[in-house]
């Protein structure tokens, strides 16, 4: 192993004292010029085959292109905003008529339940007429009733006094002097 260190360090040592050369073609034509002469061949062929023109033909077609769906966008926004403010105007009007609906469903109920409480007055007024009535007939009834059995108590005992106070004779003189008041 200190054998190759020892070379490491020798070879380190040549190497700094050693000079490069520089390649050299035709005696005068360095590495730096060469590449300068490719450059210059390349850049002369891109511009003899017109190169920067289609570069700029294909931009200006791709900005046409962009500007065309830019436009394209434009309209569809101008398109989507147009139905964006109809469809708030159709919902505000379906928010208006659902609340005319519903007032006018609420007058509706209104008049209905007026109409029942106005036929459910009338029917309580029928009834009682006819409660009345009822009650009056039923009064007129029994007053008949109580008269009926008024008469025929008094005629009972009318009769009963009549049998008790009034004999054969007493009769026999009702009777002529009811004859002699009809030949009258």
């Amino acid at each position: 192993m200190a054998n190759f260190a020892l070379l490491a360090a020798a070879a380190n040592a040549a190497a700094e004292h050693a000079e490069h050369a520089e390649p050299v073609a035709f005696g005068f034509v360095t590495p730096g010029m060469w590449v300068a002469l490719s450059m210059t061949a390349f850049l002369a062929i891109v511009i003899w085959k017109k190169v920067p023109g289609a570069i700029a033909g294909a931009l200006d077609a791709k900005i046409v292109t962009i500007r065309q769906q830019l436009d394209a966008a434009t309209a569809l926004r101008a398109e989507a905003e147009a139905l964006r403010a109809e469809y708030a105007k159709k919902i505000a009007g379906a928010e208006a008529d659902a609340a005319a609906m519903v007032e006018h469903a609420r007058h509706e109920a209104q008049a209905i339940i007026a109409k029942a409480e106005a036929d459910t007055t009338a029917m309580i007024s029928r009834r009682e007429k006819m409660a009345t009535d009822k009650i009056a007939a039923a009064e007129r009834a029994a007053v008949e009733e109580l008269r009926a059995r008024a008469a025929s108590a008094a005629a009972a005992a009318a009769g009963h006094l009549i049998a008790q106070h009034h004999g054969a004779g007493a009769d026999k003189a009702l009777v002529d002097s009811a004859i002699a008041g009809l030949a009258n």
